[in-house]
């Protein structure tokens, strides 16, 4: 039988001899393009090179530090608070000057330093084992693990040790407020954001942002499989520029006397808020300003109003307004203060509106210099009458009122000032119908203390870059001459007489340690739909004023929205307040000049071992309080340049946070917080004066974390 023979189709072998063709084209072109791409720089427009260096290549962002905010005489207010890890560079390859080196030179020299930074006495041996171990790889660099998470206290005290190689990468930036809740509308606040910058939100932060914020840097290189920079690669770096401090007017033991105050007098009371100002009459610096409400700027608590009641706060002020109406009427030749008049109420020639005395029956036939200490709208009134309405506008326009002074604070208001009509005159010469803000009242204050001349307020001292330049500095600021010195005598005179003559009201806002000169000041909350409120409580009640009387240095203002409570509390919280004052910053009708040779400097203790500085301090005459049993210091106050009297307490905060109550009774407001501040511990004041008694006992373990230290405070 015939072996079956199977042939393929034409067709079949035809296909199979395309497919061979189309691959071995398709091998051919691959070919050509591997080729092209070995022997050619560019491909498809792409650098092949630079493609491959790019995918090694990594760039960190150097984050600027932002400036930090002091108080007048250097005491931070504002800080970074910023968590940061540890890098060692260990590679000589990043030194290019032997007499300048940028590695990690001597290894154990190194460990050991930081070691006394970054651990206790227990844990110090093991500390300098596991950082030795770190600094031996062969690596170009690296981190050093849980030892090398730092804050920035800590970063601060390894800075000081000045070690080569040691450098140091932001892990969280935020913003840490020293003192939590005080000056916190002046000082205001600033939060990362998306980027992770830290920008201003509120207050000196927003103001001065560009300043404080300083310019990012860079650093570029090449990576190995590991993330960690090739010790052959060349590093591109741009260096961050830290942003400008900004050293506020604000005088922290001034500040701390008017927080206490503010706090005292708020506390379990019913009102809208309540506010204390001091500046400085010669000057126009704001040493202090306490506000209640206020915020925590480093938790928000408490932030409800974004308004910084010293600058944006508008309102009627009541008899205040006064002095500057009297004023007025003395430049204009109209005053004759042995005049007299009708005092209880005056009808104007509408035949309608009656202006009443506060008593509503007057007292009698007075004198104008009477009806000013007794605080006469009817007198007030007369004399805006014999003025008119251009005049009396005219010069509260001179007086700054109606006009922002242009203090760097975010959200100043203007005011309003416009008399046309005679009721509106009439309302405005006794402190109605004008709004005004606390700091006009304290601009236009300032010409009583300096013969007539108008003070520009401010609140900033000076700005320093990072090269330590100053480059802003404040200084006193003539607005102009808004009265003679014989219009200002006079009104000096009167503001005396409401608080000491016989017949006055007011003799408890006198302290007894300093002669002052004011004005009372009662102002109708106006309604929003018109007229005024006329509940028993529906007054801004406060007190304009100088001292020491005879050679003003300081202008102050207290006021208070809806305050429900007995006028003897108001007395108390300006006597009590301006008498701390007075003797803080040394104006006292007493002798409290300071022997020369008592004034002592202090240094820079940060880094250096705990009991070689307390033996210094002893020897200078000052008294260390060391918090901690730590071998190096940390933090300090007061700060490096500072001026104290021998027999001062100077705060030491050490390496070792296991911290035990010390003996505080004695201790000044000042002091007492001070120390709080220093080792994180929430407190609450009671009273003024010394520290009489807290709630924690002496040689008791604090918890900064659960514990609240009650001070009660005594005179």
């Amino acid at each position: 039988m015939k072996k079956k023979i199977t042939r393929k189709s034409p067709k079949i072998h035809l296909n199979l001899k395309l497919t061979m063709l189309v691959v071995g084209l398709f091998f051919c072109v691959i070919l050509a393009k591997l080729s092209y791409v070995v022997i050619s720089e560019n491909v498809d427009g792409i650098n092949l090179t630079e493609f491959a260096n790019n995918r090694n290549t990594t760039r960190e962002v150097l984050y600027a530090n932002r400036g930090v905010i002091y108080d007048v005489d250097g005491t931070p207010l504002a800080k970074n608070a910023n968590s940061y890890k540890i890098i060692a560079i260990l590679s000589s390859s990043r030194t290019t000057n032997p007499d300048n080196p940028k590695h990690v030179v001597d290894k154990e020299m190194t460990a050991t330093k930081l070691c006394e930074v970054l651990a206790s006495e227990e844990s110090r041996e093991s500390c300098i084992t596991t950082l030795t171990g770190y600094f031996n790889q062969d690596l170009y660099q690296v981190e050093l693990g849980n030892w090398g998470k730092v804050s920035e206290d800590e970063r601060q005290a390894i800075l000081a040790l000045d070690l080569p190689g040691i450098e140091f990468v932001t892990l969280a930036k935020q913003r840490q407020y020293i003192n939590s809740s005080w000056a916190s509308y002046i000082i205001g606040y600033a939060r990362s954001n998306d980027e992770g910058e830290i920008v201003g939100e509120m207050g000196i932060e927003s103001y001065f942002n560009d300043e404080l914020k300083g310019e990012n840097g860079y650093v570029e290189y090449q990576q190995d499989a590991y993330g960690y920079k090739m010790a052959t690669s060349e590093e591109i770096r741009e260096d961050a520029v830290s942003g400008s401090d900004i050293y506020l007017t604000i005088d922290s033991d001034v500040q701390n006397i008017l927080e206490n105050a503010i706090a005292n007098f708020s506390k379990d009371k019913s009102l809208d808020w309540a506010m204390f100002v001091v500046m400085d009459a010669k000057t126009g610096a704001i040493v202090g300003s306490a506000t209640n409400p206020n915020f925590n700027p480093n938790t928000l608590d408490g932030l409800n109003n974004y308004l910084n009641p010293l600058v944006a706060y508008q309102y009627e002020p009541g008899s205040t307004m006064k002095i500057f109406s009297w004023l007025a009427a003395m430049e204009n030749g109209i005053y004759n203060g042995e005049d007299t008049f009708e005092s209880g109420t005056i009808t104007l020639s509408d035949g309608r509106t009656v202006i009443k005395d506060f008593n509503n029956v007057g007292w009698g036939t007075i004198s104008y210099d009477t009806g000013f200490a007794y605080s006469s709208n009817v007198a007030a009134t007369n004399l805006g009458l014999q003025l008119g309405s251009a005049k009396l506008n005219d010069f509260y326009n001179q007086c700054g009122f109606g006009e922002k002074t242009g203090i760097t604070l975010p959200g100043e208001a203007e005011g309003q000032v416009d008399i046309v009509y005679e009721s509106e005159l009439a309302n405005a010469s006794f402190g109605q119908g004008i709004l005004v803000t606390p700091i006009q009242l304290l601009q236009a204050m300032s010409a009583i203390a300096n013969d007539g001349v108008m003070i520009k307020p401010y609140i900033v001292d000076k700005i320093v870059d990072s090269a330590g330049t100053v480059t802003m500095q404040s200084e006193r600021t003539e607005v102009g001459r808004i009265a003679s010195s014989e219009s200002i005598a006079k009104m000096k005179q009167l503001l005396y007489n409401v608080v000491y003559n016989s017949f006055s009201y007011n003799k408890n806002y006198a302290p007894d340690n300093v002669v002052i000169a004011g004005k009372t000041g009662t102002a109708q909350i106006a309604s929003s739909s018109g007229g005024y409120l006329t509940g028993e409580y529906d007054y801004i009640k406060s007190f304009l004023g100088v001292f020491p009387y005879e050679e003003p240095e300081y202008v102050f203002y207290f006021a208070t929205k809806r305050f429900v409570g007995p006028s003897s509390d108001i007395y108390d919280v300006v006597s009590n307040t301006i008498k701390e004052v007075a003797n803080i910053v040394n104006v006292t009708t007493t002798d409290t000049d300071v022997d020369a040779s008592k004034i002592i400097y202090i240094t820079q203790y940060l880094s250096r071992e705990t009991t070689t500085v307390a033996d210094e301090l002893k020897s200078l005459g000052l008294t260390p309080v060391v918090l901690g049993n730590g071998k190096y210091i940390i933090n300090q106050y007061p700060l490096s340049g500072s001026k104290v009297i021998a027999g001062s307490k100077v705060f030491l905060l050490t390496n070792d946070r296991v911290i035990f109550m010390p003996d505080v009774r004695g201790w000044s407001t000042n002091e007492i917080i001070r120390f709080c501040n220093l080792i994180g511990l929430s407190y609450t004041l009671n009273g003024y004066g010394n520290v009489v008694s807290t709630n924690i006992s002496e040689g008791t373990l604090i918890d900064v974390n659960t514990m609240t230290l009650e001070i009660t405070l005594g005179l």
